[in-house]
């Protein structure tokens, strides 16, 4: 993100917050998943069981209610937030520190159980890994 904000600086490209990806999954819903039931995953999801192994181009499967395609499944998308515990009490917009090991990963991938390609699913990994199931979103959020 640091080569496209380079070139076009206004476009001020980040890594969402835990918080501003799960928002963006929902897309206003509250369920699991922006399809509902357990059979309406595969129209919405590559993980495990219809994936084939293997990461798939975008817009194949459904979108969500704002037009975001491949919010669950596909590849776990990295957030800007360090892992951390959530804790019992309600918060607007928590961001985690910038100081732990290990980042935080959102979504589920096509590598993935379908009880994991769900909104509220978390994942960490080093900050450096790069895997073959990882991604990121970029996003971009005017003040």
């Amino acid at each position: 993100m640091e080569r496209i904000n380079a070139a076009v600086p206004e476009l001020d490209l980040v890594l969402p917050t835990e918080a501003q990806w799960e928002y963006a999954c929902r897309a206003g819903r509250d369920g699991m998943t922006y399809y509902q039931g357990e059979a309406g995953r595969k129209h919405i999801a590559w993980f495990h069981e219809n994936s084939g192994s293997e990461t798939h181009p975008v817009k194949q499967l459904r979108c969500n209610d704002w037009g975001l395609y491949d919010m669950l499944g596909n590849v776990l998308e990295w957030c800007v937030d360090d892992w951390r515990e959530y804790i019992k009490a309600p918060v607007t917009d928590p961001a985690g520190a910038l100081d732990s090991a290990q980042r935080v990963l959102r979504g589920g991938s096509w590598n993935s159980g379908a009880r994991d390609v769900r909104a509220a699913y978390r994942h960490a990994n080093a900050g450096d890994s790069r895997l073959y199931d990882i991604g990121f979103r970029c996003a971009r959020v005017r003040p």
